[in-house]
């Protein structure tokens, strides 16, 4: 299954290997059209054995000129679009965990949360790593930096397609799950916990056990991503005040419905 934390671009690069393809092939179709059509009106006059060459050289030149030519101009084109691709995922992505960071992961929440009617509610999870202090300072910093990226690929492993999950700093994450109720939100958020409860992670050989707290707003009505970030986060707070390792959920309308109140 596709990452939800990124853009591919394997599909885009086979796109743009057949727009390489169409610009060579219309493009040259093009330049033979148009000399044909120069020479036929320039030399029509010439007789028929000098319209014939003519036409002889007014098609053969575009072919072993154009065909060449275009396929480079459209090659590097190809790979400008391909580079540009990869810079703008780059921008978007957060490094050590591969999972969108927290600029990509507001804009593209707050993107989908404007689009009034077209996802039935949802949900925003903020998951934050339990004694994560105790793992920098017990096996360094190199080891806290693994025990991200573990967490980021078990939580990756439990999503849909079209979940988005993204690093919002330090130890913390966000999911953000569209067309989700009450129930299946709380499914999930468990499913990541465990498959976090049960990663491996061993640093300098030594078995550590991970865990996560998660807190989480499930919304049916309009919401921005402020208000609803809020909730989730203040969950949060209540799974770790109560144990953490823990999944506390709420009704965005209940917790907070001064939020849903925008047209």
């Amino acid at each position: 299954m596709a990452s939800p934390c990124q853009d591919s671009i394997g599909g885009s690069g086979s796109r743009t290997w057949s727009s390489v393809t169409r610009w060579t092939v219309f493009g040259t179709l093009g330049c033979l059209l148009v000399s044909v059509g120069f020479n036929a009106l320039l030399f029509e006059n010439l007789g028929g054995a000098a319209l014939q060459r003519a036409m002889i050289s007014a098609t053969v030149l575009p072919i072993f000129l154009g065909v060449p030519l275009l396929f480079l101009l459209s090659l590097r084109l190809r790979r400008l679009a391909i580079a540009n691709r990869r810079l703008g995922m780059v921008a978007r992505t957060d490094s050590l965990t591969s999972c969108l960071n927290r600029g990509a992961f507001t804009a593209q929440v707050t993107t989908q949360l404007a689009r009034a009617g077209s996802t039935p509610g949802g949900a925003l999870l903020v998951i934050d790593a339990d004694n994560f202090k105790s793992i920098n300072d017990r096996f360094g910093h190199d080891a806290g930096d693994l025990a991200l990226t573990v967490i980021a690929r078990a939580i990756r492993s439990v999503l849909r397609a079209g979940d988005l999950v993204g690093r919002m700093g330090g130890e913390e994450f966000g999911v953000f799950l569209p067309g989700v109720d009450a129930d299946i939100t709380r499914a999930i958020a468990e499913r990541i916990r465990s498959a976090v409860n049960e990663a491996e992670f061993v640093p300098r050989g030594t078995v550590q056990a991970l865990s996560v707290s998660i807190g989480g707003a499930v919304f049916g009505s309009a919401i921005g991503f402020s208000e609803l970030f809020r909730i989730a986060d203040q969950r949060l707070y209540d799974a770790k005040q109560t144990g953490r390792n823990r999944v506390t959920i709420v009704a965005a309308d209940q917790f907070f419905p001064q939020a849903l109140q925008r047209a």
